[in-house]
């Protein structure tokens, strides 16, 4: 299917929208023990090549690759913001790029050129030039007979004229960035790495790998280890390669896999020269995000400017800047509105949960009023287990419970229900409409904490509403303290409400 004249950026996101994999396909590819293997990056090569592009095409983008159970976003965004400012300062780099995902607001957030989101008509140019370029490409194949992937390496299912959502995009990014002349482009991994889209990137300038521990159980192994082994796949030969202190499971694979690669891996303590540095948030894992930042920059930088030097002393003000001045949206952010403060965050592990939840209580401890929560995770039967950390994080901080819980869909508005770059076919429809897991939810949390009033509300907007509720009631000194959390999805779909925005 050949794209259409004057075609939009709605356009864009409709057609992509097209490439999710619905919930039944998910379902039964679960059930039959299906999980992401080479043949996935083989693919990738042949929709590469169908673009017009070779996999050493993409040493010109000198990409930092970041794979990681927590923390990997941030990682990135502070890499990027680093070189942003040495960009101010210097020159070079020229053109920086970030890819990441998911997005928050707008999928074109994933694809960033010196720190902005690309704008509509860009995301909507490039969306269908590669589109037509695939669609063109295997036409001109099947005319000659090929059969680009081998069928048995497929288990027999044909491969498809185009690639899945997640993978659309980064292919896309690809052809993005090297036609707007990017020269260092942040790619952070969607999920694992070794069988990840972004890892047919094969001359990386740097890889790093942030906090590993246990998420995407079904993809990558249910143990630190088996996931730590998905992980390592980003490390390449010639290319300088970063971690941080793991657990010893988790240490001992990566090290395994770096000896077998015969790369040397260098596993980074808090970078010393971060004393007196403002890493937001004030806390140990920020700090160790940071620090693998700085150092995925400089071996970034070492490449692209003869002239830049290591300091092992001290961190260049560019650093100190990038680091002071990063926005990564969605993660510890307050919000103040008249009694209300919101706090935002997108945590979703089991691990990140309690940490968000520590963070909040931390920003509540000096402040009188009741405190909320909205919550939600979608399609994970785990996340309920979620909850029993959170309550009792909150707990060990002194902060006694939430005095009200409200459990919701990633529906953004009561009316219209999704916005376009919200859709996503890979949930189960009758689930979300019954709000079956948010009854789950809320069964657990009042066993959990039988005083707190909880409530299951259908959309994200009818759950904020509930809350401002809430605070036509507090008087004098008191403020309704708020944390949204427990999936990046409802953190997007919140702040687009809250702030009235179309992208962040």
């Amino acid at each position: 299917m050949a794209s259409q004249g004057g075609t939009t950026y709605n356009d864009a996101i409709d057609a992509l929208n097209s490439l999710q994999t619905p919930f039944a396909i998910i379902e039964a590819r679960r059930k039959a023990g299906i999980r992401p293997d080479a043949a996935s990056i083989a693919e990738m090569r042949v929709y590469l090549r169908r673009i017009g592009l070779a996999p050493s095409d993409l040493d010109r983008l000198n990409i930092i690759h970041v794979a990681g159970t927590k923390g990997k976003g941030s990682t990135c965004a502070f890499a990027a913001s680093i070189l942003q400012q040495y960009q101010k300062a210097h020159g070079v780099p020229r053109k920086i790029g970030l890819f990441t995902s998911p997005h928050l607001i707008a999928v074109r957030e994933r694809i960033r050129i010196n720190g902005a989101p690309i704008a509509e008509d860009l995301f909507a140019k490039y969306f269908f030039e590669v589109w037509d370029l695939l669609g063109k490409a295997e036409e001109a194949e099947k005319a000659q007979g090929e059969d680009p992937v081998s069928e048995g390496e497929r288990g027999g299912v044909p491969m498809a004229t185009r690639p899945i959502y997640a993978r659309y995009l980064t292919l896309m990014s690809y052809h993005v960035y090297l036609k707007e002349g990017v020269d260092v482009a942040v790619y952070e991994t969607g999920i694992g790495g070794e069988y990840d889209a972004t890892n047919i990137v094969e001359r990386p300038v740097a890889a790093g790998i942030s906090t590993l521990g246990i998420d995407h159980v079904f993809a990558l192994g249910d143990t630190v280890d088996k996931i730590a082994w998905h992980k390592a796949g980003i490390m390449k030969l010639g290319s300088a390669a970063f971690t941080i202190e793991q657990v010893p499971e988790a240490a001992k694979v990566l090290q395994k896999r770096a000896n077998e690669k015969k790369v040397e891996l260098k596993v980074l303590g808090v970078d010393s020269r971060l004393k007196g540095v403002d890493v937001r948030p004030d806390a140990l894992f920020q700090k160790k995000n940071a620090s693998l930042g700085v150092a995925l920059a400089e071996a970034a930088l070492q490449k692209l400017d003869p002239s830049f030097k290591q300091n092992l002393d001290q961190l260049p003000k560019e650093f100190v800047d990038g680091l002071e001045q990063v926005i990564w949206r969605g993660r510890c952010e307050v919000k103040t509105e008249g009694p209300l403060v919101w706090h935002v965050d997108g945590a979703h592990t089991v691990d990140s949960l309690k940490m968000a939840t520590k963070w909040f209580a931390g920003e509540c401890a000096s402040r009188q009023g009741p405190k909320a929560l909205i919550f939600n995770q979608q399609g994970r039967t785990e996340a309920v287990d979620f909850l029993d950390g959170m309550v009792a994080a909150l707990k060990s901080q002194g902060q006694g419970s939430f005095d009200h819980v409200v459990f919701c869909t990633n529906v953004t508005y009561a009316v219209t229900g999704y916005k376009r770059d919200f859709v996503n076919h890979q949930y189960d429809p009758a689930a979300i409409e019954k709000l079956t897991a948010q009854h789950q939810f809320a069964e657990k949390w009042s066993a959990l904490d039988p005083n707190a009033k909880v409530v299951v509300l259908p959309t994200i907007e009818d759950a904020i509403n509930h809350v401002r509720d809430l605070a036509k009631d507090v008087d004098g000194q008191e403020t309704v303290q708020a944390l949204i959390t427990g999936s990046l999805h409802l953190v997007g779909g919140a702040l687009g409400i809250l702030e009235k925005a179309d992208a962040l």
